[in-house]
């Protein structure tokens, strides 16, 4: 069998490996190491020449898109990992902080890039923020779940963005509570706000995110990207699911009940969040790596950070899920 190529950092979500090093099938996992929702929106059928021809832009996939987010203009992008990638080759060498701990990916893209990166706690951003360029916030973030109020966040853009600054927003968690977003704010000058079709529905095996910012950036990055970075199928599969207002509106109430059971659970069992959001929760303990250890012996995965010792866990799907975890954790206690 010949090795994966495969780029990038390592992340959640790696059950096959996990299935090798532990000597379990891979149907027998749990897994809970990604934020992904567990229940993935039914898919429409999709037409054949979907496949049989080139994509096109003007199919209303950008239509529906906008009318979710409650924008006038957005570019759709393979996983809003495209953009992170490509965001950094848009601007001259710059200073750009990292609200830090965060999702590895955006110091690591801005760093191959050839720009200056600061990691920067949430308590100096105050004090370094004139001395930026560029300020990247994972909000809410993760895996520690930390949300900026939106008033915060236009504070920081409104100090950025008169010297030609960005604020670079990822909210590829904020589905759940969109309350929280900045879209409706995104045609501002200086402000990138990044979401993530697959994690909220589901379906993170689309490769769909959505880039919502002013004309101009959104027309530089897609000269960057080129033409079809979208497949025919994934066009069909987001555009129906954008219009499903009634499957949306049960997606948040089930991830919100899903996640605040899930903390109450962990609570129950000395494992007391220390953050999260609405779709998962985060611990972090001197234990981390024995935790995480002990639960990859029983055929539950969960996502380890070991810079920070930390866990993060997702939500269960189901009341078996739960069961499992839940005898899993007693296991953890009485050992």
């Amino acid at each position: 069998m010949p090795n994966a190529i495969d780029g990038g950092l390592a992340h959640g979500g790696r059950l096959q490996q996990a299935a090798r090093d532990h000597g379990i099938a891979v149907s027998e996992w749990l897994d809970l190491s990604t934020g992904i929702a567990p229940w993935p929106f039914a898919l429409p059928e999709i037409p054949l020449n979907a496949w049989a021809r080139l994509p096109e832009a003007d199919d209303g996939l950008q239509a529906a898109a906008c009318a979710y987010y409650g924008v006038e203009q957005l570019l759709p992008v393979a996983g809003s990992q495209a953009a992170i990638q490509m965001l950094p080759r848009l601007r001259p060498p710059s200073r750009v902080g990292v609200l830090s701990p965060c999702y590895a990916e955006h110091a690591h893209a801005w760093r191959q890039a050839g720009h200056e990166v600061v990691e920067i706690a949430d308590q100096h951003v105050q004090t370094q923020l004139d001395s930026l360029d560029v300020l990247v916030v994972v909000n809410p973030n993760n895996p520690t779940g930390r949300l900026c109020s939106r008033e915060q966040l236009l504070n920081w853009h409104a100090r950025l963005a008169p010297r030609g600054g960005w604020l670079l927003v990822d909210e590829a968690f904020i589905d759940i509570t969109p309350e929280h977003s900045l879209a409706a704010e995104s045609d501002r000058a200086g402000l990138i706000v990044l979401r993530s079709f697959g994690k909220f529905f589901g379906l993170a095996g689309a490769r769909l995110g959505c880039v919502l910012a002013a004309e101009p950036l959104l027309q530089a990055l897609a000269q960057q990207l080129g033409p079809w970075t979208i497949n025919g199928p994934t066009r069909v599969i987001a555009t129906h699911c954008f219009a499903q207002q009634t499957a949306q509106a049960q997606q948040r109430q089930r991830a919100l009940q899903a996640s605040q059971r899930l903390a109450a659970l962990l609570s129950e069992h000395g494992l007391k969040p220390t953050g999260g959001c609405g779709l998962f929760q985060w611990w972090q303990g001197e234990r981390a790596a024995a935790v995480h250890a002990f639960f990859a012996r029983r055929g539950i995965l969960l996502r380890l950070f070991t810079e920070h010792s930390s866990l993060r866990f997702g939500l269960p799907a189901d009341e078996a899920q739960f069961h499992r975890l839940a005898q899993a954790l007693k296991e953890l206690v009485d050992e």
